[in-house]
C-alpha cells in the first residue's frame, strides 16, 4: 500500500513519519485479498493508496483540539475517509485509523459478501 504524507503547519520529523508509516501500513492486514482483481493493477496503479494529512490548526493557541490528522484510503470502488482532532498528534492519528479501521472492516464483509454472491451465480 502506498502512504503519501502531508503536514500542515507543523515540521515532518522522522518520529511522526515512522509513527504513521506504522499505524497506516498497519490496516493493509484488513484489505489484503479483496479486490484482488481490480481496474486498479490494469492500469499499472497500486490497489491502495493511504493519504495522510497532519497538522496543526491554529498557531496561537495553547488550549482545545490544537492537532488534526486526516486519512484518506482509496479502495477498488470505494474512497474512505476520517479525520480527528486532539490535544495530541499521536492521539489525533490514532483516533483517525481507529475510525478507517472500522469503515475497512465493513468494506472487507461486504466484499466478501459479494464475492460469494457472485461464485453461487456462477
Amino acid at each position: 500500500m502506498r502512504i503519501t504524507i502531508k503536514t500542515t503547519n507543523l515540521k515532518l520529523t522522522n518520529s511522526i513519519y515512522a509513527y504513521i508509516k506504522k499505524r497506516i501500513g498497519e490496516l493493509e492486514k484488513f484489505i489484503k485479498n479483496v479486490g484482488a482483481k481490480s481496474q486498479f493493477f490494469e492500469k499499472g496503479k497500486p490497489p491502495y493508496e493511504a493519504w495522510v494529512e497532519v497538522g496543526k490548526t491554529t498557531h496561537h493557541h495553547k488550549k482545545g483540539n490544537v492537532f488534526r490528522a486526516e486519512v484518506q484510503m482509496r479502495l477498488p470502488g470505494k474512497s474512505l475517509r476520517a479525520e480527528s482532532e486532539n490535544i495530541e498528534l499521536y492521539a489525533a492519528i490514532d483516533e483517525a485509523r481507529e475510525e478507517i479501521e472500522r469503515e475497512l472492516k465493513q468494506y472487507k464483509e461486504k466484499q466478501i459478501i459479494l464475492q460469494k454472491g457472485s461464485s453461487k451465480l456462477s
